[in-house]
């Protein structure tokens, strides 16, 4: 999480929270006949949004954004086009944002810790409208912790796990029946020692500093069968697994419970293959892709291979951001900032050791993160610094990109998710 270089226009006022509010308006329109069977399908964008700027030990990490709160856009599906539907005006940067498996309920990190009076950040649920996609806010909860950084829905549905970064911490939210959140039903905070500024796999020349200046969680998901959950501690270069309690929502360290990673790399994000046996992870400030191989019976990582998320030759400093596997196993994406590109990588389909294919350019300056349409057939890159989205054409045979033409303006985004109206909720 690096602080971004490039000045800001100034935050519309408008937008902001009244009076320690967290909501100046919801403004929607109907969707139109879906031109392709299947229904209108809809993306919902998060963005930074917050008037006030990010401030930690008298340093400024986030200057205040220039996003709105969730836009919501009507997908073309045959083009990938993107058209403004609706936003929910949300003034405290929702940056994550996650649908349950119904598609009747969105969950967004919220980081409500800018304001001096709140010491953590929090979560929020809202109610979707299955006939317009239009949200409706039920509650917003504590995160438990500062800069709540990622969100994910167990595979239970009854929990939302939560990753504060500033805060160091992880956090289980449970689902109350209405699809609103409960108070945290557990809590772990980090502790340990520091990884090292210098990451021990950056390229030459890099001058990557993120996230070793304390403790770090930058991800939290469950495994596919959600017996275990693994975290993200970036400071500390470390994966930590944990056995799940799916009842009560208790994490409980598993045996092993931390895996070390090069010192000074960063891990940020990790994807599992669709077959469940196949884990990479992505370290931000050492620029790779971990291949690990898991053990769903035990929770176990056993890494495997190390490959570099850059183009051969590539010299400088680069920070990654986001890391997915295509839906048919055969591709893991990897976006880039700074160099500002998505690389793909063709996976070995008996032993899933990737090898490098390509890359393409984002369009756009650093890429927080990137999505795929349901179908798998259109990349979308959230192009923080440069408030666009642009969108791919994706070869399924070859795993290429091909840009479409196609950028659409939105104020530092960095979370798409996808929701298909026409199928049933």
């Amino acid at each position: 999480m690096i602080p971004p270089i490039l000045s800001r226009r100034s935050f519309l006022k408008a937008s902001a929270m009244a009076g320690g509010g967290s909501i100046a308006a919801s403004l929607w329109q109907a969707p139109a006949s879906a031109a392709a069977a299947g229904g209108p399908l809809i993306a919902y964008v998060g963005t930074y949004s917050s008037p006030l700027p990010f401030i930690r030990a008298g340093q400024v990490d986030l200057p205040a954004g220039n996003g709105k709160g969730i836009y919501s856009f009507l997908v073309d599906r045959a083009t990938g086009a993107l058209t403004p539907h609706g936003l929910f005006e949300l003034a405290t940067s929702p940056n994550c944002l996650a649908i349950n498996a119904a598609g009747t309920r969105l969950y967004s990190t919220d980081e409500t810790d800018l304001r001096p009076e709140n010491e953590a950040g929090s979560i929020s649920s809202f109610a979707i409208d299955r006939a317009t996609g239009k949200l409706t806010l039920l509650n917003t909860v504590s995160s438990g912790g500062a800069g709540p950084a990622h969100l994910s829905i167990h595979p239970s549905g009854k929990f939302v796990l939560v990753a504060n970064y500033f805060g160091g911490s992880v956090a289980v939210l449970p689902i109350l029946p209405d699809g609103s959140l409960g108070a945290v039903s557990d809590f772990k905070q980090d502790a340990g020692t520091i990884g090292p500024k210098k990451a021990t796999s950056a390229p030459p020349g890099s001058f990557a500093v993120s996230g070793h200046d304390q403790v770090h969680e930058h991800m939290i998901a469950g495994d596919p069968s959600g017996r275990f959950v693994i975290s993200v501690e970036m400071g500390m270069d470390q994966l930590r697994v944990w056995k799940f309690d799916d009842k009560a929502g208790v994490l409980t360290a598993n045996d092993p419970h931390a895996i070390a990673l090069p010192p000074g790399d960063g891990p940020r994000h990790f994807s599992f293959h669709p077959n469940g046996y196949w884990f990479y992870s992505l370290q931000e400030e050492g620029s790779t892709i971990v291949l690990f191989d898991y053990d769903g019976a035990l929770g176990r990582l056993a890494p495997r291979q190390t490959i570099s998320s850059l183009p051969p030759g590539f010299a400088g400093s680069n920070f990654t951001s986001e890391i997915a596997v295509s839906d048919d196993g055969r591709f893991v994406y990897v976006a880039n900032r700074l160099h500002d590109s998505i690389a793909f990588f063709a996976v070995d389909e008996k032993t899933g050791a990737l090898t490098f294919v390509g890359e393409e350019w984002t369009r756009g300056d650093y890429p927080r993160s990137f999505g795929f349409d349901p179908t798998g057939t259109f990349l979308y890159s959230l192009n923080q610094r440069a408030d666009n989205i642009a969108i791919f054409k994706v070869d399924r045979k070859a795993g290429a990109l091909t840009f479409t033409g196609q950028i659409t303006p939105v104020g530092n985004p960095s979370s798409i998710v996808f929701l298909d109206l026409g199928k049933a909720g």
